[in-house]
């Protein structure tokens, strides 16, 4: 059996506000530690009306806290938001409280808008164009360093994971150069998933860091007792999809029937598009879609999101993902 990890967004409902996505992540998190899962990751999104986990490294202190053994981490945090430096403090810091669980994924898209993007970086000079050197200058901040020069405390030293996450063959690239591990966005940008594999296999250095390619793929699950209840239980995402797409991203909306029935046909094909790396449905239905997509694209892992209005939904969903892992073993 494959690892299978968590990305939670800590997702801001309708009806519901920012501290009740942080309570109820933390409790999927404790969750998905007593059902195996192998990591927990959350990812930097800025200006969104429905996710929580905008200050990712403060949101990951939270997590840490309340579990033990579950690996945590980021999924991304989008670097060109950032100096190098104060990632690699706020990570080594983590580290430092929470010891051999921390995992750092990258991304170079600004998990925003560019109105947003700029009240983040008050220009846009620093941009994804310099993602490689950024990474590169990251990285460094980790190595054991003499005294003198700009110091990265904590941070220096540290044996912190850093992956590089993508959604397009950039990401392919620079993750087989620097030999690193590479997580790609297949659960909302499927499109360019297999080109972006080969790729990274193919072109892969190993390093100091990893020795062969590895690399973990983003999945859907919306799994429930039955066919039915998956799919009505998916739709509150489809909503989310839909509103995002149109510009007027909102809270998580609570499932409505049948909602991609009364979809145009444009807006139908988009979340076909969006959503084809998913499993929807009864135990068995989700049990032979990831057994089916795992043989398709040979994963070393998924990372599983399942975004979900009802929080107890929720967890019965992640339930059923880890059992129907243990199926397909």
């Amino acid at each position: 059996m494959i690892p299978f990890s968590v990305l939670d967004l800590a997702p801001i409902i309708e009806g519901g506000d920012a501290a009740l996505a942080f309570r109820n992540a933390l409790d999927l998190a404790r969750h998905a530690e007593r059902l195996g899962f192998n990591r927990f990751w959350m990812a930097e999104h800025h200006s969104m009306p429905g996710i929580a986990s905008a200050a990712t490294a403060v949101a990951l202190t939270h997590i840490g806290a309340g579990t033990s053994t579950i690996r945590i981490g980021a999924g991304g945090i989008m670097l060109p938001n950032h100096a190098p430096l104060t990632i690699a403090e706020q990570f080594g810091t983590l580290e430092s409280l929470y010891p051999g669980r921390i995992d750092l994924g990258l991304g170079r898209a600004p998990g925003t808008d560019q109105a947003a993007a700029y009240a983040l970086r008050r220009n846009l000079a620093s941009d994804a164009n310099q993602f490689p050197s950024d990474v590169a200058e990251l990285m460094d901040y980790f190595q054991p360093r003499t005294p003198g020069g700009v110091r990265a405390i904590p941070g220096e030293g540290l044996r912190i994971p850093i992956w590089i996450l993508g959604s397009s063959l950039f990401g392919a690239r620079l993750a087989a150069m620097l030999g690193l591990p590479y997580a790609f966005a297949s659960h909302f940008a499927p499109q360019l998933m297999m080109d972006a594999i080969q790729l990274y296999r193919e072109s892969f250095r190993p390093s100091a860091e990893l020795d062969r390619p590895y690399v973990m793929l983003g999945f859907n699950v919306f799994a429930a007792e039955t066919d039915e209840d998956g799919e009505f239980l998916a739709s509150s995402m489809q909503q989310a999809f839909v509103a995002l797409r149109s510009g007027q991203p909102t809270k998580l909306r609570p499932p409505v029937e049948h909602y991609a029935d009364g979809l145009p046909y444009a807006q139908r094909a988009m979340l076909d598009q969006v959503l084809a790396c998913s499993a929807i449905g009864s135990p068995p239905s989700v049990a032979a879609a990831i057994e089916t997509f795992v043989e398709r694209t040979g994963a070393d892992e998924l990372m599983i999101t399942s975004q979900i209005y009802d929080h107890e939904a929720r967890l019965r969903s992640y339930a059923i993902a880890a059992r129907s892992m243990a199926r397909t073993a």
